[in-house]
């Protein structure tokens, strides 16, 4: 084995080493997620770590059909990167248009709270 074939080798172990540390942990965000947009933003780390993992594994054993399955694989992940943001704004438009209903009663009052009405009455009493 040559020297350009053994830093190939090392260099190809060690990316398999991190990118599975890296798999580990996105999952693990994945299902510890306090949202949902982490959860989302976790499977597109994820579909991007196996693209990782496939290009590595096509330079270490030469087949090349790999590659062209990594390519695939990222197409798959955008869309469904792009359905998954598109389901996260429509599920969290709806409490916001909830809150904004509630708030709307405090915005005929001016949008001051009623201590400030008052103070507001003594200056015109003051007057």
């Amino acid at each position: 084995m040559t020297l350009p074939d053994q830093i190939l080798s090392t260099a190809t172990g060690f990316a398999l080493v991190l990118l599975s540390v890296a798999l580990l942990v996105t999952v693990w965000r994945i299902i510890r997620g306090p949202t949902l947009p982490d959860r989302v933003l976790g499977l597109d780390m994820l579909v991007a770590i196996a693209i990782g993992l496939i290009a590595v594994v096509a330079i270490r054993t030469g087949f090349n059909l790999y590659i062209d399955i990594a390519i695939a694989l990222g197409l798959v992940g955008f869309l469904a990167t792009i359905a998954f943001a598109r389901f996260v704004l429509a599920r969290g438009l709806s409490p916001e248009k909830g809150s904004l209903v509630q708030a709307a009663p405090d915005a005929g009052k001016g949008g001051r709270s009623p201590r400030a009405k008052s103070n507001r009455r003594k200056r015109k009493g003051a007057r």
